[in-house]
């Protein structure tokens, strides 16, 4: 299989490095000219918990790659979200009726990859491993982690089995039949993860700060009610477990905090202790996936007539830390778990 991996950064450097080294014919795409003009001449380096290593592998621009005009088979999508569009567009005139895109990103970017070229053409995925661009041809990996394919329509189907087994250089990927179950339930760990980087703090750290969870749980369980009316099944993976958090009223609090420490134990020896919106805001000083990720999903919970406050909230802060209006700090976790004492409030009245 001739596998393109578009955008090489954290998750694409990754897994294109694993597939290189193991022999497989691996082309990488990305518009960072440095980039791969350093992977061209002296390879990509995967700096990971256990091991880091050099590989020599092809890379390209966008341009190159549609100026070279050879048809693309298996393309594996590792850009960000709001760059979906333009990455399908750019290497649309290159894909036949037997080429077909595996999503490798955060949120539901599979909605909008079949809506630009067919269901029959887009394979879903979920990702959960932990990986930041350094430089030019230098990757840190935290290490592996959950990663599920899947069919959209839940068949279990011999291209979905053909990249589990070429995807095993990498890790224990493994195939689902409910491959939406996985999505929603990572965008329910992403309400928790864009908490996280409304302060200057590891991951770990705002996971155990115990007289915020209450408020943190809120978050998620806003974003799980609206995958329940969109007659979803979030699924757990790599110690988070939606089924602890909603519905609310079945809540052991007992068991999810003892699954919440798993999970801050999990966060707190991976290499990459931040998250990697932390990362865009703190260090790359760009926009984070939110509007791609959790603004949707405030407009599908609309649909519902669901009210998502703390949601709300979230997506305002984090977009004021993206212009510079706001700046990172414990204030801002506080003022969402504020929100959440007067939701809790006015159900109380009512």
């Amino acid at each position: 299989m001739n596998i393109t991996v578009i955008g090489a950064g954290a998750i694409g450097g990754v897994l294109g490095a694993y597939l290189a080294r193991a022999g497989n014919q691996v082309v990488l795409c990305d518009i960072a000219k440095e980039h791969v003009q350093k992977i061209n001449q002296d390879g990509i380096t995967i700096e990971g918990p256990k091991e880091t290593f050099t590989v020599s592998c092809e890379a390209m621009t966008p341009e190159e790659l549609v100026e070279r005009g050879k048809p693309l088979e298996a393309v594996f999508l590792c850009v960000k979200a709001h760059h979906t569009s333009l990455a399908i567009s750019q290497i649309l005139p290159l894909l036949s009726d037997e080429s077909f895109v595996v999503s490798f990103q955060n949120g539901l970017c599979e909605k909008k990859i079949q809506g630009l070229i067919g269901k029959e053409r887009t394979v879903g995925c979920f990702v959960n491993f932990s990986a930041d661009y350094l430089e030019p041809g230098r990757i840190l990996y935290g290490g592996v982690a959950a990663l599920y394919l899947g069919e959209l329509d839940g068949v279990i189907s011999p291209r979905v089995e053909e990249i589990r087994q070429i995807l095993s250089c990498w890790g224990p990927v493994e195939v689902t039949d409910n491959i939406w179950g996985y999505l929603w339930g990572k965008m329910s760990y992403a309400g928790l993860l864009y908490a996280t980087a409304l302060v200057d703090e590891t991951m770990a750290v705002v996971v155990r700060k115990i007289e915020l969870r209450d408020g943190l749980m809120e978050l998620c369980s806003e974003i799980l009610e609206v995958a329940d009316k969109e007659g979803v099944n979030p699924l757990g993976f790599d110690d988070w477990e939606p089924s602890l958090v909603y519905p609310r009223e079945n809540r052991d609090c007992r068991l999810l905090n003892l699954q919440l420490e798993s999970l801050a134990n999990r966060m707190a020896t991976n290499k990459k202790t931040k998250s990697g919106i932390w990362r865009d805001l703190a260090v790359r000083k760009r926009i984070t996936e939110i509007d791609q990720q959790l603004v949707p999903i405030i407009e599908i919970g609309q649909k519902h007539g669901i009210e998502m406050p703390l949601t709300t909230f979230l997506v305002h802060a984090i977009k004021e830390i993206e212009t510079g209006s706001r700046q990172m700090d414990w204030q801002n976790l506080y003022e969402l778990h504020e929100r959440f004492e007067m939701v809790r409030a006015n159900e109380t009245t009512n």
